[in-house]
């Protein structure tokens, strides 16, 4: 068994002078920094006061689960033979707020799969299951992640 870590820097970037000094007083401004990487500039989703120009908490989550499966399902298609040629994800979550805590309650993947070989179409599809098995990030999650796959052959070119 191998142990991987994983390590970055977050750095609230958000006071505008007074800190939290009252709770429409501060920016919820974050830089997230890790080596040898362009920093990824954050805040709190719209309705927690954060600015919508940023990447908040909820959207990485998202991002993560999506490119975990799409990394997972490529590896998985070469083990299989399938020669994929283009891969597209509309990934979509649910969240229920709490009071102040909640919790996210689903994730939809969508990923639109092309594939070189038409008879591979079937297999592409079946392969999913594997793919969400190897996916690190939706083994670590607490809530269901669906796949919702649909597999496109490609077309030669003209």
């Amino acid at each position: 068994m191998a142990t991987h870590h994983y390590r970055l820097a977050t750095t609230w970037t958000g006071n505008r002078g007074t800190g939290t000094s009252g709770y429409r007083d501060y920016a919820r401004d974050v830089t997230l920094r890790s080596s040898g990487k362009p920093d990824l500039q954050g805040s709190a989703d719209r309705p927690f006061r954060g600015d919508p120009e940023r990447w908040n908490p909820e959207e990485l989550l998202l991002a993560a689960l999506s490119q975990c499966h799409l990394l997972s399902y490529l590896h998985v298609a070469v083990t299989h033979g399938v020669v994929v040629t283009d891969y597209r994800d509309d990934a979509s979550g649910s969240m229920e707020q709490h009071g102040i805590g909640g919790r996210f309650t689903e994730v939809v993947l969508r990923p639109v799969v092309t594939v070189a070989d038409a008879a591979h179409v079937g297999l592409a599809t079946e392969i999913h299951a594997e793919a969400a098995a190897a996916c690190f990030i939706a083994s670590s999650v607490s809530f269901p992640v669906r796949h919702e796959p649909v597999t496109r052959v490609a077309t030669a070119p003209a």
